[in-house]
C-alpha cells in the first residue's frame, strides 16, 4: 500500500526552495512556460526568481531579457498574472533578478555620479513597484565596487521597507578567501558591513564555480563561519545548463545530509526552471518536488552530529576541495597549474576570461 505524502511545511519554516524563471516561452517560439504547477502539483516551491532584468542606454531602456516588459505586455501577461496568482493565493514570494551574464547594469549603478546613479535606478525601481515583486536578488557578474553595491541595497531598503527581500547570486568561489570571482567586491567585506539587509546568498554550486555532488564544498564554506541559513546551494537543473549537473540519486543524499547536518540549512535554488529533469519541457516541476520532499516536510528527529569547527576566515580548510566539473580544455587547466596556481584558482580564472589561457594568466598574476 502506498504511503501518503507527508504535509509540507509552511512557507516561512524550513529550507528554501526555489527556481529561477528566465525562459518564459517553449522553444521555437511555444507558448508560455506555466508556474502554475509549482502549486497545483504542491511542490513545496517557496521562491521564484524572474530572470534577468537588465539596465541599457540610455537611462529607462529596461529589458527583461531581451525585451521591454512594458511595450511587449502580451508576450508577459501570462507571467505577470500567473505572478499575482502564486503570491496572493498561495503566498510564494516572487522576486526579480537583476543582472548576470549579460554586462552592464552594475557598471551603470555604480561610481560617484548620483545623478547617474538616480536616472538608471529609478526605472528600475518603478519597474519593481508595478509589477509588485517581492524582492530583487542582485547576480553581480561584473566588476562593481563595494561602495556602489551597498548604496543599491541601501536605496532598495529606503524606498520598499523591511519586507523586500535582498539577495545576492555570487559564485560560490566568492565566498572562499582569495579565490578569483566575477563581482569585483568582498563579499565577505560586504557580509560585515550590510549582512543585517541581506536575506541569503544564492551561491553557484555549477559551472566551475563549485561542486554539488557532494557536501565538501558547502561545508568548506560553512565552515569558514557563513551562516548555514543564508547560504543557499545553487543547482544547474539540467546538463544542458551548463557544467555541473548532479542527477537525483546522489543529489538527494547531498541534501538529506546538509538538512541533518545544518539545522538552518539555507534551501536550494536551481538554474533553471523551463527544462528542469526529470520531467524536462513538459514537466519541470518535477524538479521543484523532488527538492520539497526532501527539504519541505518535517525532518525526524536525528543522532546528535557535531558541528564542524569554523575556522577564520582565510585560513585554508584541512582537506583540499574537490574539483569543481567544468566545460574547459584539460590543457588549459594544466598550463595555469603549471605556472604555480591552483586547480580551483585555475578553473576560475578560466571563467572570467571566457577560457583564454593568456588573459586568465595574467589575472593570477595581478591579484
Amino acid at each position: 500500500m502506498n504511503r501518503p505524502n507527508p504535509p509540507l511545511l509552511p512557507i516561512g519554516q524550513g529550507p528554501r526552495v526555489i527556481v529561477y524563471h528566465q525562459t518564459h516561452h517553449k522553444p521555437d517560439g511555444g507558448p508560455p512556460v506555466s508556474l502554475l504547477p509549482l502549486v497545483t502539483e504542491n511542490t513545496g516551491i517557496t521562491h521564484v526568481i524572474v530572470a534577468a532584468i537588465h539596465l541599457n542606454d540610455p537611462p529607462g531602456n529596461i529589458t527583461l531579457n531581451d525585451d521591454d516588459p512594458e511595450t511587449q505586455k502580451d508576450k508577459y501577461a501570462t507571467l505577470f498574472g500567473e505572478m499575482a496568482w502564486l503570491q496572493q493565493a498561495f503566498g510564494v514570494k516572487v522576486m526579480a533578478m537583476l543582472g548576470g551574464a549579460a554586462k552592464g547594469s552594475y557598471q551603470r549603478l555604480d561610481g560617484d555620479d548620483v545623478a547617474r546613479f538616480e536616472a538608471y535606478y529609478t526605472p528600475l525601481r518603478d519597474l519593481l513597484r508595478k509589477h509588485l515583486f517581492d524582492g530583487l536578488d542582485l547576480d553581480v557578474e561584473e566588476e562593481t565596487s563595494l561602495p556602489g553595491i551597498t548604496r543599491l541595497i541601501d536605496r532598495l531598503r529606503l524606498d520598499f521597507g523591511p519586507s523586500f527581500i535582498i539577495t545576492l547570486a555570487p559564485v560560490a568561489n566568492a565566498l572562499l578567501p582569495n579565490q578569483p570571482h566575477l563581482s569585483g567586491f568582498n563579499y565577505q567585506l560586504l557580509e560585515q558591513i550590510r549582512g543585517h539587509e541581506i536575506a541569503w546568498y544564492n551561491a553557484q554550486f555549477y559551472c566551475g564555480w563549485g561542486d554539488a555532488s557532494s557536501t565538501a564544498w558547502y561545508d568548506a564554506i560553512v565552515g569558514l563561519g557563513w551562516p548555514a541559513n543564508k547560504v543557499v546551494i545553487g543547482l544547474i537543473t539540467n546538463f544542458a545548463n551548463g557544467a555541473g549537473h548532479v542527477a537525483w540519486p546522489q543529489l538527494e543524499q547531498v541534501l538529506r545530509t546538509l538538512r541533518q547536518r545544518y539545522p538552518t540549512f539555507g534551501g536550494v535554488m536551481g538554474w533553471e526552471y523551463f527544462n528542469a529533469l526529470p520531467g524536462g519541457v513538459d514537466r519541470p516541476w518535477e524538479w521543484v518536488a523532488n527538492m520539497g520532499r526532501v527539504l519541505r516536510t518535517p525532518l525526524p528527529p536525528a543522532p546528535f552530529q557535531p558541528q564542524i569547527p569554523i575556522r577564520p576566515y582565510g585560513q585554508p580548510a584541512t582537506q583540499p576541495l574537490p574539483p569543481a566539473p567544468h566545460a574547459f580544455p584539460a590543457e588549459s587547466v594544466k598550463t595555469l597549474q603549471d605556472l604555480g596556481f591552483s586547480h580551483q584558482q585555475a578553473i576560475a580564472a578560466l571563467n572570467m576570461t571566457s577560457g583564454n589561457v593568456e588573459y586568465a594568466a595574467g589575472l593570477l598574476f595581478q591579484d
